[in-house]
């Protein structure tokens, strides 16, 4: 260690001795620290603006889920293989809705789900 860091490390001591951080906000609570480390590094923007705007990691895997087990059900021929892929699109767009809807969401997705779904077989 340099002479700087030994200074700064016996003045933040000495603060700390004294109760000069005790007023501040947030003293004695665990500190929330966003790991971005995972991230690519020329991603970990777009990663902070998406999460600024209160969409979440976890949704976005929710939403690709679900449309890749819709393509599962539209490509299926087994009945006994769909039954059980419908389930399960179930579960995971109950999950995308509870997300949604702790969010603060005005939309309800399940409703436009509904509504894509007409549109395709409409068109099919």
């Amino acid at each position: 260690m340099d002479f700087s860091m030994v200074v700064s490390e016996d003045r933040i001591k000495r603060a700390y001795k004294d109760g000069e951080f005790e007023n501040l906000p947030g003293y004695g609570k665990p500190l929330n620290l966003e790991d971005l480390s995972s991230v690519p590094e020329e991603l970990r923007m777009a990663y902070q603006l998406l999460k600024n705007s209160g969409f979440s990691p976890e949704e976005n895997k929710l939403r690709q889920e679900v449309m890749s087990i819709e393509d599962l059900i539209r490509t299926c021929e087994n009945p006994e293989e769909k039954d059980r892929l419908s389930q399960q699109l179930g579960q995971k767009l109950l999950k995308y809705n509870k997300i949604m809807s702790s969010r603060g969401s005005k939309t309800n997705s399940s409703v436009f789900k509904n509504y894509e779904r007409k549109i395709e077989k409409k068109l099919l």
